[in-house]
C-alpha cells in the first residue's frame, strides 16, 4: 500500500489559498479602479460598488458602508427605493449622491425624474433626471463595508493589504527555496 503524502496535498492547498486571494485581491483591485477612474461611468455588468461618505442615509446606511447598485430602467424604481446618481447642481454638482427616492413624475416627452432626499436631511436635493441615474441601490456588503472601514486605517491597511502580499511573496520565495532543497537532497541520495 502506497503511503498518502500530505506535504503535496499541502502544497496543492497552498496554490490553491493563493489562487484564489490573489484573483480576489486582482477583480477587486480592478473594479474599484475602473470605477474610480471613469469617475464611476463604467458599470462592471451593469453593477457599481459606491461607498458611504456622509451621514445623510443615516441610519439606514453610516459613514463607511459599500453599496452595490444595477442599473435598471427609470420605470422600475419606486418611491421609497435608494438611488444613486451623478449631481448636476449646487453642492451636489459631479459627485455620486446616493438618497431614497420621495416622489417621481415624467416631463410632456414621457421621461423620468426623481425627488430625492437623505434620510438625515430635511429638504429635498435638486431634481434628479433618468439620465443622471447610476443605479437602484441592491445590496449593503457587510463583508466589504467592514473591509473598508478596516482598510481606511492605518493598522487596516497593513492587515488587510501588506501582510497577505508579503504572505503570498513570503510562501513562494519558501516554496522555491524548499523545492531547491528536495532536489539538492535527492542527488546526494543518488
Amino acid at each position: 500500500m502506497k503511503k498518502f503524502d500530505y506535504h503535496k496535498l499541502l502544497r496543492i492547498l497552498k496554490i490553491i489559498l493563493n489562487f484564489v486571494v490573489t484573483i480576489f485581491v486582482i477583480l477587486f483591485f480592478v473594479v474599484v479602479c475602473l470605477q474610480r477612474f471613469s469617475n464611476n461611468r463604467i458599470s462592471f455588468f451593469d453593477y457599481r460598488m459606491f461607498t458611504v461618505i456622509s451621514g445623510s442615509m443615516e441610519p439606514k446606511y453610516n459613514i463607511g458602508d459599500v453599496l452595490i447598485s444595477k442599473v435598471v430602467d427609470p420605470k422600475d424604481i419606486k418611491v421609497g427605493d435608494t438611488i444613486s446618481y451623478l449631481g448636476k447642481e449646487g453642492t451636489f454638482a459631479n459627485k455620486v449622491v446616493t438618497h431614497e427616492v420621495v416622489d417621481i413624475e415624467t416631463d410632456a416627452d414621457g421621461k423620468y425624474y426623481f425627488h430625492t432626499k437623505g434620510l438625515a436631511n430635511l429638504i429635498e436635493d435638486p431634481i434628479v433626471y433618468e439620465d443622471q441615474l447610476y443605479g437602484k441601490v441592491i445590496y449593503k456588503s457587510v463583508i466589504l463595508s467592514f473591509i473598508y472601514k478596516v482598510i481606511s486605517t492605518n493598522i487596516g491597511l497593513f492587515v488587510f493589504i501588506v501582510i497577505p502580499i508579503l504572505y503570498i511573496v513570503g510562501s513562494e520565495i519558501l516554496s522555491a527555496m524548499l523545492e531547491k532543497e528536495d532536489k539538492r537532497r535527492r542527488k546526494i541520495k543518488e
